[in-house]
């Protein structure tokens, strides 16, 4: 038996619409989206509208042209830093980023001669927004969050941070990976600037696809980072000023965006409130469960905090890899260890020299039964 628990990396299984829906689209449509006006030509621009229509009411935005498709999150977060940041300015960040932010921000340092301010969390991973407050500076253009962390869980106060943004005039721009389909969103009411966010994680759609949302007024400002044809303007050497286009450069991953609007579908039947609840039901079992194991310790915050549903932990004298490595093999329960692309967090939390931890992340489908048999699992390798 397969005991998915790195929903965190990319959601597994899809609702059964997702395959049905790329399967349909590569067998019976094939064409690309917004290129000709045949039949099917025409077909696949639908599919790419209800893709962006879906993504559009899980976030809680109001204009479906905000939102930007792209290879994946880290595709939307290159095209927010680098197409925002001019040489010179000031970007405040987290210690709790993901690669996907920290490496844009170090090369735009090394080429643009922009710096950055890194702010620190406590040790369940939360930032203070005045932490926030007090790193802004006259030359600050940019403030960049991760809403979730994939290391600890902890869900960050966006509300407080918005304000803090929106009172010093800087733009905000939202890590959403790990909290899109996860937990409720509202962009529009959170007034962020830019949000990011895949589309293979809790949007239960297929790998290649993430969305990227941006502010009304605020594509003046942010260049595109590839120009390309779009189907509109031929004539015309630059690219065409209007959204989606102005950011969408060559042929979408179409098949992959047909199974994103039958997951957004599948979502909004569910209703991501339901799911949220559900999933934060299976990591308090998690939590419990693994307090009560010889050797493990816990990192973030308890599932009585703002959280997403991951948890990290560590087993004394066992390698985290080690570790994941024996739940797999002996145990067939499938996570991620070591560092998870976020160096910073783990300094923040001490466990860089030991290797990182042992990362388990539930989704949509997973079961209280998969939850004990994963606890077992440990709990046998643990005492052992």
């Amino acid at each position: 038996m397969r005991v998915y628990l790195d929903n965190a990396a990319t959601s597994w299984p899809k609702p059964e619409a997702v395959y049905a829906a790329v399967d349909r689209y590569q067998r019976v449509v094939g064409a690309a989206a917004g290129r000709s006006g045949y039949r099917e030509a025409g077909e696949a621009q639908r599919v790419v509208d209800a893709a962006r229509r879906g993504c559009a009411a899980l976030l809680g935005v109001v204009d479906p042209s905000r939102l930007v498709f792209g290879a994946n999150g880290t595709d939307a977060l290159n095209l927010a830093i680098h197409g925002l940041l001019r040489s010179g300015d000031h970007v405040v960040t987290t210690v709790c980023e993901h690669n996907s932010v920290l490496r844009p921000l170090a090369e735009a340092g090394r080429t643009r001669n922009v710096t950055v301010t890194y702010v620190g969390c406590d040790g369940a991973g939360y930032i203070d927004p005045h932490d926030i407050q007090r790193a802004l500076t006259p030359r600050t253009r940019l403030v960049a969050i991760t809403h979730a962390s994939n290391v600890t869980g902890a869900i960050q106060p966006l509300e407080a941070i918005a304000r803090v943004a929106r009172t010093a005039q800087v733009t905000l721009l939202v890590d959403a990976a790990q909290s899109a389909g996860h937990v409720p969103l509202d962009i529009d009411a959170l007034e962020a600037d830019l949000v990011a966010t895949s589309g293979h994680k809790g949007l239960l759609g297929p790998l290649g696809t993430g969305v990227l949302y941006i502010r009304s007024g605020l594509e003046g400002l942010l260049k595109p980072t590839r120009q390309g044809g779009t189907g509109l303007n031929s004539t015309v050497d630059a690219q065409p000023d209007q959204l989606p286009e102005r950011y969408e450069a060559g042929n979408l991953n179409t098949p992959a965006l047909a199974g994103l609007a039958a997951s957004t579908e599948f979502l909004a039947e569910q209703t991501v409130d339901a799911i949220a609840e559900r999933e934060l039901m299976l990591v308090a079992r998690l939590w419990e469960g693994l307090s009560d194991i010889p050797g493990v310790r816990l990192y973030g915050p308890s599932d009585e905090q703002p959280r997403a549903a991951v948890v990290s932990f560590r087993v004394e004298g066992y390698d985290p890899q080690d570790f994941a490595a024996a739940l797999d093999s002996s145990f067939g329960v499938q996570c991620r260890a070591g560092l998870h692309c976020a160096p910073r967090m783990h300094a923040a939390l001490g466990t860089v020299a030991q290797g990182g931890l042992v990362r388990l992340s539930c989704g949509w489908a997973t079961t209280a039964a998969e939850v004990d048999k994963a606890l077992e699992a440990i709990a046998a390798i643990a005492t052992a």
